[in-house]
């Protein structure tokens, strides 16, 4: 029976190791998260979202949240991993000189062989060598998933946040697709708006796959994007609306509707991975009207023939996931009639 303690120790630490790096290698490297049984990521994401929120009442999700949970995540991996080679080394006490007498002196040795230290006076002995030699390279190998990682992250986050900026200057903050359209009347530049329904698919395209890949991106946010993500995609899907069923632009009809397509698989891929439940829309007849009064006196020419409850069905369905999202980030969504004075 007393042998039988140390193999049954060896053995845990062993599995506990393998499913460690199995979740960081399906977290940082795979696309699409995690799929094993540890989802450390996400278990984090469900214990310190409700707290962070009780500790910031009313406030939203602040900009430090996200890095974090990043951080916090890859130290958890960190410590099952040392835990992990702490029992494999306990088990092997009598292969190290002097031997390990207990888990704790064996987790400090597996730590310092992680973090590249060595095992200061301890000699490793037989078994014990490949064991401290694989603890070595597991510490190399997360710093350096880890330095990836966070450069990775960073460069998605800001092929995000340049469209952001970049629709927040002519659609305002939330951004509003009517305002949007009223500021290119303006400028006289209404037959750009085309090219404006192609950049922004691509847009759509681009985070619905780096978000999607790693979804710890969806509470990423920086300082000076105001309302955020889900009011920019939430303008977007407005924009394609409204262009699709109030503009009479037959050309820009096509565009229109594969913008749509696009936001609206981004929206439910990530309220999906976000285990969020479709929010309700309050647009009414009466916004469709001024809407479209707005869009008469900026010059726009609209069509005859309005199927206005076809038109807010098509929004509710636009706008289930994105208000979702919105919501659970504590953000506003994208204003479908914003008041004048933002055009």
């Amino acid at each position: 029976m007393a042998m039988l303690v140390p193999i049954v120790e060896l053995l845990a630490g062993a599995a506990l190791v393998l499913m460690t790096l199995r979740d960081v290698f399906d977290t940082v490297v795979v696309p699409g998260g995690s799929r094993t049984s540890l989802h450390v990521a996400r278990r984090l994401l469900r214990v310190m979202l409700p707290l962070w929120r009780w500790l910031r009442p009313g406030k939203g999700i602040s900009t430090t949240f996200a890095p974090v949970l990043l951080v916090a995540s890859f130290v958890t991996w960190a410590m099952l991993m040392v835990l992990g080679f702490g029992m494999m080394c306990d088990a092997l006490g009598d292969r190290f000189d002097p031997p390990v007498r207990s888990l704790f002196e064996a987790i400090y040795l597996a730590g310092s062989s992680m973090v590249t230290l060595g095992p200061s006076n301890t000699v490793a002995l037989g078994a014990g060598r490949w064991v401290i030699l694989a603890a070595g390279f597991c510490g190399l190998g997360a710093i350096t998933l880890a330095v990836t990682y966070l450069l990775e992250i960073q460069s998605s986050v800001s092929r995000r946040d340049v469209g952001i900026y970049k629709l927040n200057t002519s659609a305002g903050d939330p951004p509003s697709a009517l305002t949007l359209l009223e500021t290119y009347a303006v400028l006289g530049c209404e037959g750009e708006v085309p090219a404006i329904l192609g950049q922004t698919r691509d847009w759509c395209t681009t985070v619905r796959q780096s978000h999607a890949s790693h979804p710890s991106l969806i509470y990423f946010r920086s300082t000076g994007t105001g309302a955020g993500w889900p009011a920019a995609l939430g303008a977007l899907l407005d924009l394609s609306l409204i262009v699709s069923r109030l503009i009479d632009e037959d050309h820009w009809r096509g565009p229109s509707l594969l913008l749509r397509a696009e936001g609206l698989r981004m929206s439910a891929e990530l309220a999906r991975l976000s285990r969020l439940e479709p929010a309700e829309d309050e647009a009414s007849e009466e916004d469709v009207a001024e809407v479209r009064r707005r869009l008469g006196d900026a010059g726009y020419r609209l069509r005859e023939d309005v199927d206005v409850s076809a038109m807010l069905r098509e929004r509710r369905t636009n706008m289930a996931c994105v208000k979702a999202m919105a919501d659970h980030l504590g953000k506003p969504c994208a204003p479908f009639l914003p008041p004048p004075s933002a055009a």
